[in-house]
Protein backbone atom coordinates (compact mmCIF):
# COMPACT_ATOMS: atom_id res chain seq x y z
CA UNK A 1 0.00 0.00 0.00
CA UNK A 2 1.16 3.49 -1.36
CA UNK A 3 1.65 6.51 1.09
CA UNK A 4 -0.99 8.52 -1.00
CA UNK A 5 -3.68 5.48 -0.54
CA UNK A 6 -3.08 5.32 2.64
CA UNK A 7 -3.83 9.38 2.67
CA UNK A 8 -6.52 8.74 0.87
CA UNK A 9 -8.12 6.17 2.85
CA UNK A 10 -7.56 8.09 6.07
CA UNK A 11 -9.46 10.84 4.88
CA UNK A 12 -12.10 9.06 3.41
CA UNK A 13 -13.00 7.64 6.83
CA UNK A 14 -12.36 10.96 8.36
CA UNK A 15 -15.18 12.70 6.13
CA UNK A 16 -18.21 11.51 7.78
CA UNK A 17 -17.11 12.37 11.14
CA UNK A 18 -16.15 16.13 9.62
CA UNK A 19 -19.44 16.08 8.27
CA UNK A 20 -21.14 15.15 10.94
CA UNK A 21 -19.60 17.18 13.30
CA UNK A 22 -20.67 19.96 11.02
CA UNK A 23 -24.17 19.41 10.86
CA UNK A 24 -24.39 18.99 14.59
CA UNK A 25 -22.59 21.84 15.23
CA UNK A 26 -24.89 24.22 12.77
CA UNK A 27 -28.01 22.55 13.94
CA UNK A 28 -27.01 23.18 17.35
CA UNK A 29 -26.49 26.65 17.33
CA UNK A 30 -29.83 27.24 15.85
CA UNK A 31 -31.85 25.51 18.41
CA UNK A 32 -29.94 27.49 21.20
CA UNK A 33 -30.50 30.52 19.34
CA UNK A 34 -33.91 29.50 18.63
CA UNK A 35 -33.84 29.93 15.10
CA UNK A 36 -35.32 26.62 15.01
CA UNK A 37 -38.26 26.62 16.98
CA UNK A 38 -39.75 24.18 19.73
CA UNK A 39 -42.11 22.11 17.80
CA UNK A 40 -40.62 22.72 15.02
CA UNK A 41 -39.58 19.75 12.47
CA UNK A 42 -36.64 18.64 11.21
CA UNK A 43 -36.96 16.98 7.79
CA UNK A 44 -34.09 14.27 6.81
CA UNK A 45 -34.66 15.61 2.98
CA UNK A 46 -34.18 18.87 3.53
CA UNK A 47 -31.35 18.69 5.83
CA UNK A 48 -29.70 16.11 3.26
CA UNK A 49 -30.36 18.82 0.67
CA UNK A 50 -29.01 22.07 2.58
CA UNK A 51 -26.10 20.43 4.27
CA UNK A 52 -25.34 17.66 1.24
CA UNK A 53 -24.89 14.97 3.39
CA UNK A 54 -25.94 11.50 3.53
CA UNK A 55 -29.28 10.25 5.52
CA UNK A 56 -26.79 8.26 7.38
CA UNK A 57 -24.94 11.56 8.56
CA UNK A 58 -28.32 13.39 9.28
CA UNK A 59 -29.08 10.73 11.24
CA UNK A 60 -26.36 10.43 13.11
CA UNK A 61 -26.94 13.57 13.93
CA UNK A 62 -30.52 13.53 14.69
CA UNK A 63 -29.27 10.70 17.32
CA UNK A 64 -26.90 12.97 18.92
CA UNK A 65 -28.86 15.35 19.51
CA UNK A 66 -31.67 13.64 20.80
CA UNK A 67 -29.63 11.88 23.31
CA UNK A 68 -28.69 15.51 23.91
CA UNK A 69 -32.27 16.74 24.99
CA UNK A 70 -32.53 19.49 21.69
CA UNK A 71 -34.37 17.24 19.71
CA UNK A 72 -37.51 14.25 19.86
CA UNK A 73 -37.74 11.52 17.62
CA UNK A 74 -41.34 11.04 17.31
CA UNK A 75 -43.40 8.11 15.70
CA UNK A 76 -44.87 9.31 12.36
CA UNK A 77 -42.92 12.77 12.53
CA UNK A 78 -39.77 12.16 12.31
CA UNK A 79 -37.70 14.32 15.12
CA UNK A 80 -38.70 17.74 16.27
CA UNK A 81 -36.68 20.76 18.00
CA UNK A 82 -37.68 19.70 21.78
CA UNK A 83 -40.51 21.60 23.35
CA UNK A 84 -40.83 21.74 27.63
CA UNK A 85 -43.61 23.24 29.12
CA UNK A 86 -43.53 25.25 32.49
CA UNK A 87 -44.41 22.38 34.34
CA UNK A 88 -42.14 20.32 33.23
CA UNK A 89 -39.36 22.74 33.36
CA UNK A 90 -39.91 23.67 37.01
CA UNK A 91 -39.91 19.77 38.16
CA UNK A 92 -36.40 19.81 35.57
CA UNK A 93 -34.93 22.89 37.38
CA UNK A 94 -35.65 20.87 41.37
CA UNK A 95 -34.01 18.23 40.54
CA UNK A 96 -31.49 19.53 39.12
CA UNK A 97 -31.12 21.69 42.25
CA UNK A 98 -30.84 18.59 44.41
CA UNK A 99 -28.22 16.88 42.28
CA UNK A 100 -26.28 20.40 41.94
CA UNK A 101 -26.25 20.76 45.51
CA UNK A 102 -24.91 17.22 46.05
CA UNK A 103 -22.24 17.44 43.49
CA UNK A 104 -20.96 21.04 45.35
CA UNK A 105 -20.85 19.05 48.62
CA UNK A 106 -19.18 16.25 46.95
CA UNK A 107 -16.65 18.58 45.30
CA UNK A 108 -15.67 20.33 48.86
CA UNK A 109 -15.14 17.04 50.58
CA UNK A 110 -12.89 15.05 47.69
CA UNK A 111 -11.01 18.47 45.54
CA UNK A 112 -8.07 18.69 45.47
CA UNK A 113 -5.78 22.16 45.42
CA UNK A 114 -5.26 22.30 41.88
CA UNK A 115 -9.35 21.52 41.51
CA UNK A 116 -10.14 24.62 43.19
CA UNK A 117 -7.83 26.65 41.25
CA UNK A 118 -9.45 25.14 38.10
CA UNK A 119 -12.82 25.93 38.82
CA UNK A 120 -11.94 29.49 39.50
CA UNK A 121 -10.31 30.20 36.45
CA UNK A 122 -13.28 28.65 34.64
CA UNK A 123 -15.79 30.84 36.60
CA UNK A 124 -13.06 33.82 35.51
CA UNK A 125 -13.72 32.73 31.59
CA UNK A 126 -17.35 32.85 32.24
CA UNK A 127 -17.16 36.38 33.86
CA UNK A 128 -15.30 37.15 30.64
CA UNK A 129 -17.82 35.63 28.41
CA UNK A 130 -20.57 37.70 29.79
CA UNK A 131 -18.75 40.89 29.77
CA UNK A 132 -17.96 40.56 26.22
CA UNK A 133 -21.50 40.11 25.56
CA UNK A 134 -21.09 37.38 24.08
CA UNK A 135 -24.43 35.59 22.82
CA UNK A 136 -26.39 33.00 25.26
CA UNK A 137 -25.62 30.11 23.29
CA UNK A 138 -21.73 30.97 23.42
CA UNK A 139 -21.88 31.85 27.06
CA UNK A 140 -23.10 28.36 28.01
CA UNK A 141 -20.49 26.60 26.11
CA UNK A 142 -17.90 28.70 28.36
CA UNK A 143 -19.63 27.61 31.54
CA UNK A 144 -19.51 23.97 30.25
CA UNK A 145 -15.84 24.57 31.80
CA UNK A 146 -17.37 25.19 34.97
CA UNK A 147 -19.61 22.41 35.58
CA UNK A 148 -16.38 19.72 33.91
CA UNK A 149 -14.51 21.60 36.83
CA UNK A 150 -16.75 20.77 39.21
CA UNK A 151 -17.44 17.31 38.35
CA UNK A 152 -13.68 16.55 38.24
CA UNK A 153 -13.10 17.82 41.68
CA UNK A 154 -16.32 15.84 42.89
CA UNK A 155 -15.11 12.79 41.61
CA UNK A 156 -18.37 11.17 41.26
CA UNK A 157 -19.63 8.88 38.33
CA UNK A 158 -23.07 8.75 39.04
CA UNK A 159 -23.57 12.70 39.81
CA UNK A 160 -21.81 13.25 36.39
CA UNK A 161 -24.61 10.74 34.88
CA UNK A 162 -27.46 11.88 36.58
CA UNK A 163 -26.61 15.68 36.23
CA UNK A 164 -25.67 15.55 32.68
CA UNK A 165 -29.23 13.97 31.73
CA UNK A 166 -31.03 16.60 33.26
CA UNK A 167 -28.53 19.53 32.04
CA UNK A 168 -29.24 18.53 27.91
CA UNK A 169 -33.04 18.23 28.68
CA UNK A 170 -32.72 21.58 29.96
CA UNK A 171 -30.12 23.23 27.62
CA UNK A 172 -32.55 25.36 25.77
CA UNK A 173 -33.81 26.92 28.32
CA UNK A 174 -30.81 27.78 29.94
CA UNK A 175 -29.86 29.81 27.05
CA UNK A 176 -33.42 31.73 27.46
CA UNK A 177 -32.42 32.34 30.88
CA UNK A 178 -29.16 33.82 30.12
CA UNK A 179 -30.43 35.47 27.14
CA UNK A 180 -32.68 37.62 29.72
CA UNK A 181 -30.95 40.90 30.57
CA UNK A 182 -28.57 40.93 33.41
CA UNK A 183 -28.75 37.47 34.36
CA UNK A 184 -25.91 36.16 33.13
CA UNK A 185 -23.84 38.66 35.30
CA UNK A 186 -26.10 38.24 38.15
CA UNK A 187 -25.37 33.97 37.36
CA UNK A 188 -22.02 34.72 37.66
CA UNK A 189 -22.18 36.82 40.71
CA UNK A 190 -24.12 34.27 42.23
CA UNK A 191 -21.65 30.84 41.48
CA UNK A 192 -18.51 33.69 42.70
CA UNK A 193 -20.28 33.17 46.24
CA UNK A 194 -20.64 29.43 45.42
CA UNK A 195 -16.87 29.08 44.68
CA UNK A 196 -16.05 30.94 48.00
CA UNK A 197 -18.07 29.20 50.16
CA UNK A 198 -16.23 26.12 48.53
CA UNK A 199 -12.88 27.65 48.90
CA UNK A 200 -13.66 28.21 52.67
CA UNK A 201 -14.55 24.30 52.83
CA UNK A 202 -18.20 25.00 54.00
CA UNK A 203 -20.09 22.18 52.11
CA UNK A 204 -23.44 22.75 53.28
CA UNK A 205 -23.32 27.01 52.71
CA UNK A 206 -21.67 26.03 49.00
CA UNK A 207 -24.70 24.12 48.18
CA UNK A 208 -27.29 25.77 49.70
CA UNK A 209 -26.27 28.75 47.47
CA UNK A 210 -25.35 26.57 44.46
CA UNK A 211 -29.49 25.33 44.98
CA UNK A 212 -30.61 29.15 44.99
CA UNK A 213 -28.65 29.99 42.06
CA UNK A 214 -30.64 27.36 40.16
CA UNK A 215 -33.84 28.88 41.78
CA UNK A 216 -32.84 32.02 40.24
CA UNK A 217 -32.33 30.53 36.87
CA UNK A 218 -35.86 28.56 37.30
CA UNK A 219 -37.68 31.95 37.46
CA UNK A 220 -35.88 33.93 34.65
CA UNK A 221 -36.57 30.90 32.84
CA UNK A 222 -40.38 30.59 33.48
CA UNK A 223 -41.10 33.87 33.30
CA UNK A 224 -40.58 32.95 29.08
CA UNK A 225 -42.38 29.69 28.95
CA UNK A 226 -45.94 29.74 28.75
CA UNK A 227 -48.58 27.45 31.01
CA UNK A 228 -49.73 23.83 30.01
CA UNK A 229 -53.26 23.99 28.53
Amino acid sequence: MTAATTHREVTTAEAPTSRSERVHQELSRQILDHQLAPGQRLIERDLIDRFEVSRATVRETLRQLAAEGLVQIQPRRGAVVRAIDSDEARDLYRLRAAIEGLLVECFVERAAVADVQRLQEALDALDGAVEAGLAASEVMRVRDAFYEALFAGAASTVLREELGTVQARVRVLCVSSLSESGRGATAVRELRAVTQAIIECDGPRAAALMREHIAFAAAATLRTLPRPD
